[in-house]
């Protein structure tokens, strides 16, 4: 005897994607969340699941569903963590250490000659002192702002304050940086 099942494999499509996705939207996000501070970035994860589910549909027996969608969400985290850190890869450099005065070779061009160099380190060191007079919040806003580029809307809803706060404090720091560096 043979089963209904055993002719036709369950698919995503067959457990139906728009009720898959209503059942699993939310654990989704939260799986997401706890991996980035970003909301934005958590909901266009979670979509790109139910997208790339979509393109595997009939490619794939599906047994269970549930654990098929958070395999390929496990394995959109894991790519999405390769990328940011291979684009990231030698890029920051220590507070600390750049405040210090203890620059990073790589921070000298081959081109530059030596005089350069130096101007440029005690430039890099006058406007880290001077981020560091800030009040922190002011001074984090301003880094997640002009260094980490990330848009206004993103670092209010990250850190809990109103777009307007976040504009505030970018003016604030830029004001103040623009007094200390004249």
């Amino acid at each position: 005897m043979t089963l209904k099942s055993d002719l036709h494999p369950p698919t995503i499509v067959g457990d139906g994607l728009a009720e898959l996705s209503e059942r699993l939207r939310k654990p989704l996000m939260a799986y997401f969340r706890r991996r980035s501070a970003d909301p934005a970035e958590a909901e266009d994860m979670t979509q790109e699941v139910f997208v790339r589910a979509m393109r595997r549909e009939g490619e794939t027996d599906v047994r269970s569903a549930e654990a098929y969608v958070f395999t390929i969400a496990a394995n959109l985290a894991r790519d999405r963590a390769r990328t940011r850190a291979a684009r990231h890869a030698g890029r920051h450099v220590s507070l600390d250490v750049l405040v210090a005065g203890e620059a990073p070779f790589d921070l000298a061009s081959e081109d530059s000659s030596a005089e350069t160099v130096l101007i440029e380190r005690e430039r890099l060191r006058q406007a880290l002192a001077a981020l560091e007079e800030l009040p922190e919040r002011t001074r984090d806003i301003f880094i997640l702002f002009r260094v980490e580029k990330m848009r206004q809307a993103e670092i209010a809803t990250r850190l809990g304050v109103s777009v307007s706060a976040v504009e505030k404090h970018v003016v604030r720091a830029a004001a103040h940086l623009a007094r200390r560096l004249r």
